[in-house]
């Protein structure tokens, strides 16, 4: 998962620095060395406390609190702490997908899916 930051007032959205979550690990980007180390201190392995949370049990109120490592956390991390932090506004991007599962290509033959993959990946 990728998020990019842009500036509050950028109508174009240029992006001045960006984030990226992959197994646990999260990489920043940015030609400017200030915002990197900012937002490297925003993405630090520490607890997020954010707002309401969709995997609380029936009758829990109140804040959640988030441990580092996983999803969830990186996706606070960047839209709770990291604006806080460095003053940005964050915005997921989709990547690249490669192949995948289709299921409107579900009247294919098992050979024909693959077939249709491999010709996608092939440079």
């Amino acid at each position: 998962m990728r998020v990019e930051f842009h500036r509050p007032n950028d109508e174009e959205r240029t992006s001045v620095a960006s984030a990226s979550w992959r197994d646990g690990t999260v990489t920043i980007d940015s030609s400017d060395e200030e915002l990197r180390a900012r937002l490297a201190h925003a993405f630090r392995r520490t607890s997020v406390v954010v707002e309401g949370g969709a995997d609380r049990h029936l009758g829990m109120s109140g804040p959640e609190v988030l441990q580092p490592g996983d999803l969830e956390w990186f996706r606070a991390a960047a839209f709770v702490r990291a604006p806080a932090e460095v003053m940005l506004v964050a915005r997921l991007v989709t990547g690249e997908v490669r192949g995948g599962f289709d299921p409107a290509s579900n009247y294919r033959e098992f050979e024909d899916q693959i077939e249709r993959l491999v010709e996608r990946t092939d440079p």
